[in-house]
């Protein structure tokens, strides 16, 4: 028995393993909000999170943006000034701090706005995109200083400004000072007008809050993504406040274009190209007419080439054309 326990002891038996299927990523498919169908995560890179299926537009992050828009998705980043964080000590749920890190962990950006200088059509533009999974596209001290170095960049480039705007509003943890980039961000895109460069704001879904109440709805030609959702204050709280039920696709990009609020509704896919057509039309100079020339102080009239000239005939030759009659008369003359 012994020797038996010895032998099981000290044979080694073989490790069979079985093998352990390694856990997949949980984000290879999406579902679409809209049509509920499942989509592959390669499919949406290549249609730029639009659905095959329905073909609606799902939200882009910032940087996915600026690669749509610029040519061969090429661009240089804008470094943007950083304020302080945090300036009130705001805590309610959570430390302000606390979601600040979370967001920029998550996104792997500082601010919930990207900026990248680089061509469209291979016209020089500014690109100013706001993310809207940096919570929420929120707007603080740090998103209006990169909207205003956005605008002060396209003034030093002599380039225009394009603003893709994805945002709930101005950011509560900041109060006062969130309110306070709503003008800041008028005057800066002012500035950009009087140097007379074109901006163009892209609208898309969700468009709400304080950024619709100020830069975004200022451009010289707003552009909205299909379906995008563009409005002040949602619809829930409009209904809870007129109390009466709103017309079905209100607030949408499209009921916006029927009621003049946007200048055209373009599809993502055309959008790089709509937005190249229309700089392009912007940065076309106005030639200035000719200057009359001035008047002479006597005017001279000058005979054409196939005209007659009538002469005048002076005293002499007037004597001398009627000496040349006489003598044909005989060299009478008849006195009256």
């Amino acid at each position: 028995m012994g020797r038996s326990m010895s032998w099981l002891t000290n044979t080694v038996l073989p490790k069979i393993g079985l093998g352990r299927k390694k856990d997949s990523p949980d984000n290879l498919w999406e579902k679409c909000r809209s049509c509920g169908q499942m989509v592959f995560h390669r499919d949406l890179e290549q249609s730029h999170r639009v659905c095959p299926h329905c073909d609606h537009h799902m939200r882009l992050k910032a940087g996915a943006r600026l690669r749509l828009l610029f040519d061969d998705g090429k661009f240089t980043r804008v470094r943007t000034p950083e304020p302080p964080l945090d300036p009130l000590k705001f805590r309610d749920a959570r430390r302000y701090t606390d979601q600040l890190k979370e967001a920029r962990s998550a996104s792997g950006s500082d601010f919930a706005v990207e900026v990248g200088f680089g061509r469209i059509g291979g016209l020089a533009a500014v690109i100013a995109a706001q993310n809207f999974f940096f919570m929420g596209g929120s707007v603080s001290a740090g998103e209006g200083e990169a909207i205003i170095a956005a605008a002060e960049k396209a003034v030093e480039k002599d380039a225009a400004l394009v603003v893709c705007a994805a945002s709930g509003g101005m950011r509560m943890q900041e109060g006062i000072l969130s309110l306070m980039q709503m003008p800041r961000t008028t005057v800066a895109l002012q500035r950009l007008r009087d140097a007379g460069l074109p901006y163009i704001c892209v609208l898309t879904d969700p468009t709400t809050g304080g950024t619709t109440a100020s830069f975004a709805m200022i451009g010289d030609v707003t552009i909205a993504e299909p379906g995008a959702l563009i409005g002040f204050a949602g619809p829930r709280v409009i209904e809870q406040t007129i109390r009466e039920q709103l017309p079905d696709g209100f607030q949408r990009a499209e009921y916006l274009l029927d009621h003049g609020m946007v200048d055209m509704v373009i599809h993502r896919h055309q959008l790089a190209e709509t937005v190249a057509r229309v700089i392009s039309l912007l940065r076309v100079k106005t030639v200035e007419p000719p200057k009359p020339l001035p008047k002479p102080d006597a005017e001279v009239a000058i005979p054409m080439p196939n005209e007659a000239v009538e002469e005048t005939p002076s005293a002499g030759a007037g004597t001398k054309a009627e000496g040349k009659s006489e003598k044909k008369t005989g060299g009478k003359s008849e006195k009256k």
